[in-house]
Order: structure tokens, then sequence, then C-alpha cells
């Protein structure tokens, strides 16, 4: 007679889920997110972000499920063709609400408040980014330029030029920031890294503007907004359920 083996039920065994990500985090996508494929959007990113709590919550407060897997109409044909997953890497809309920025403030001002933040800046970014300098110089012909801000992403192996505006986007700011990509994939880009990356944070961008924009681009560039808070839970509630809707009608 066969020995007796002692078999756990399937109702007893822990969906593979489960253990993407802590207990905490289980309970707090559990509690705050509204439909299925929004928590599991926020379990599997917070296992490849290695998220903790509170990073998490800040995550889902700033919409990140929305801005990751919106149209991106605000990325080039370049970004897009260098960069495939760049749609799930880069965020459209970026929260600053840490800087404590009012209404009217310099492009100064709001990049020594980034560097003064850096550490939370980066975790609004993604964790693959590096910070590497501020002003950083791009000596071309006789003439000497400054990007803004300088980063390294490790996932994409790439250099990521962010030009900082404190008005609404306008199409030379595009020109500008290309430029600048040039100049890094010529002079600073080693040959084991590929193409640089350009982003044009700005406080406001009329999208069919960005749209036209972005269109011919072949340079890997995209167009993100700052906002200096948070946006009120019930008008983050409204864009997700909209976001659902149009989502669910695709299919």
């Amino acid at each position: 007679m066969p020995s007796a083996q002692i078999v756990q039920s399937v109702l007893g065994q822990m969906p593979k889920i489960l253990e993407l990500t802590t207990l905490t985090n289980h309970v707090e996508i559990l509690c705050r997110c509204k439909s299925n494929e929004e928590r599991l959007f926020y379990i599997l990113y917070a296992n490849k972000e290695h998220l903790a709590s509170r990073e998490l919550q800040r995550c889902i407060s700033n919409q990140t499920y929305a801005a990751l897997l919106s149209n991106k109409s605000n990325m080039s044909k370049g970004l897009l063709e260098a960069y495939p997953n760049a749609p799930v890497i880069f965020k459209d809309t970026l929260f600053v609400d840490f800087l404590s920025l009012p209404k009217k403030h310099s492009e100064t001002k709001l990049k020594n408040g980034l560097i003064e933040h850096m550490k939370q800046f980066i975790l609004e970014l993604g964790k693959d980014f590096i910070f590497m300098d501020q002003e950083y110089k791009l000596t071309v012909g006789a003439s000497t330029y400054k990007a803004d801000l300088l980063f390294y992403h490790r996932g994409l192996q790439a250099l990521v030029a962010v030009e900082l505006k404190k008005t609404k986007f306008h199409p030379r700011d595009l020109g500008q920031l290309e430029f600048y990509l040039e100049a890094l994939d010529r002079d600073v880009k080693r040959s084991n890294e590929n193409p640089s990356i350009g982003i044009v944070l700005c406080p406001e961008a009329d999208r069919v503007v960005v749209e036209y924009a972005m269109s011919r681009s072949m340079s890997p560039t995209m167009i993100a907004e700052y906002k200096r808070i948070l946006i009120p839970q019930e008008r983050m509630q409204q864009q997700l359920n909209e976001f659902c809707n149009m989502f669910l009608d695709k299919e």
C-alpha cells in the first residue's frame, strides 16, 4: 500500500502573485485601487521597482497607473523606436509637491529645489535614474551651452538630459533639446552606451502643439509636465474612471 502523502489544497496554496510584494503593499493596493487592472499594475510595478510602502503610496497618489498607460503622443518617434519600453518607463506628469513651489517661480528656483531634494525627485522619476550634474557644460565650436540636469539611466544605459521650463511648452524648446542630445552623443556618450534621451519638463503643454512637435522628431525626446501640488482625490478618481472606461471600450 503506497504511503500516504499530505497534499495542500488548492485553496491553501498562496497564489504566486501575492509573493511579488509585501503584505503591507497588498493591503494598500486593495484598499485604494478600484479595478483589478489597476491592482495588478501596482503589484507588478511594486515588484519591479522594489517599492517600499511609502513609495507605493506616492505612486498611487500621483496616478502612476494612468500616467504610464496613457496615450504617448508626447514621445517622439525616435524615442519609441530606440526604446520600445519608454511608455512604461517615463511618466507624462511628475509631481513636485515636495518643493512647495509658489505659482509664480523662476527656473532657477525650480532647479535649485530639485537639486536640494534630488532623492525625492529621483523616486518620482524612477529608481534607475542616477544624477550626474547640473548645468552640464557642452562645448560646440567656440560656444558653451549648459544642460539643466543630466542623469544616467542604468536600465537603458543612456544619458538623460532634462531641460526645465517655467512656462508653457513651446516648439523651440524641442529644438534646443535636440541640439544638446547631438552634442552629448558626439562628445560625451561612450561607445557601449545607447543614444541620449531628452526630456522637456514644463508646467503646462498644449497636447495638439506637442503632437505636432513630436510627429517628425527622430531624436529620442519627450515632453513631460510637472505639477506643484498633488491632484485632489476627487479629480484623481474622475480621471481614473475615465481612463478605465476608455480601456474597457477598446476591448
